[in-house]
């Protein structure tokens, strides 16, 4: 059996699996710069594969520079979500710049998928404007929404116009915490949303970075009916999906 790397070039993050013998022996992650392809260098260094293939919004500027194939992310996920809960039937991946939920069949064939537009609204990218907007560090961010006993509602999902709702918001005196609260809720309802059209009620996989969310976590699993899958590591599905598709390959 091959060694096999995968390797996801995320707007925000960069992620590398490498699998050996159907065991996974490289982990690695580090937040995308300027420079992703020399980012890909740093975490490729030292690393031995015989097969690398790639996903994320870098791949083809990848497979130009290290001529390893590509794959688009919904495959990469529906293969990293299948091989990690053969009983997931549908796969939420929150990431850095868009959002997509995708159902699968249990060898992590893509049946159906959904994809937010290009604006970053309800993605990572959106919740660390909004956290800045409010004064929170992104770690704290989180805790303090589910520390409110109310949410704020907030109107406007374009990251432009929300942010000068919250800080129109924070001048009015309301607590920082229900404002944080009302962000996360409607970063949800846009993602229930987006499900709702592909769902097929079985075994939910939360992946990307916002699955690190606790605030989010929580809030998905009150509002959906289903059980919530959140992996160990859900930023490394799609680098997963890549290492595992390049050994059947």
């Amino acid at each position: 059996m091959s060694r096999s790397a995968g390797i996801d070039i995320g707007s925000r993050t960069i992620k590398l699996i490498v699998i050996d013998n159907g065991e996974v022996v490289v982990r690695k992650k580090r937040p995308s710069t300027y420079n992703p392809m020399g980012l890909c260098d740093y975490l490729l260094e030292g690393v031995s594969y015989d097969t690398i293939v790639a996903t994320g919004y870098g791949r083809h500027l990848f497979k130009n520079y290290r001529k390893g194939e590509v794959i688009t992310e919904l495959k990469a996920f529906a293969v990293g979500a299948a091989h990690i809960a053969p009983s997931c039937g549908t796969v939420l991946d929150i990431g850095g710049q868009d959002t997509k939920a995708i159902t699968i069949d249990p060898k992590g064939g893509v049946e159906r998928f959904e994809m937010n537009d290009k604006c970053a609204a309800g993605t990572g990218r959106f919740l660390e404007i909004m956290a800045a907007a409010l004064g929170f560090r992104y770690e704290e961010f989180a805790q303090e929404a589910r520390l409110a006993s109310r949410a704020e509602p907030i109107n406007n999902m374009c990251t432009v116009f929300a942010e000068s709702e919250v800080i129109s918001l924070v001048t009015q005196g309301v607590p920082r915490s229900e404002i944080a609260l009302g962000i996360h809720k409607s970063i949800v309802s846009r993602a229930i949303n987006i499900l709702k059209r592909v769902s097929t009620g079985r075994t939910l996989m939360f992946a990307g970075g916002v699955a690190l969310n606790s605030c989010v976590a929580g809030l998905l699993r009150e509002e959906l009916g289903v059980e919530v899958i959140i992996p160990d590591d859900p930023q490394l599905v799609g680098a997963l999906g890549c290492a595992l598709h390049g050994q059947r390959s």
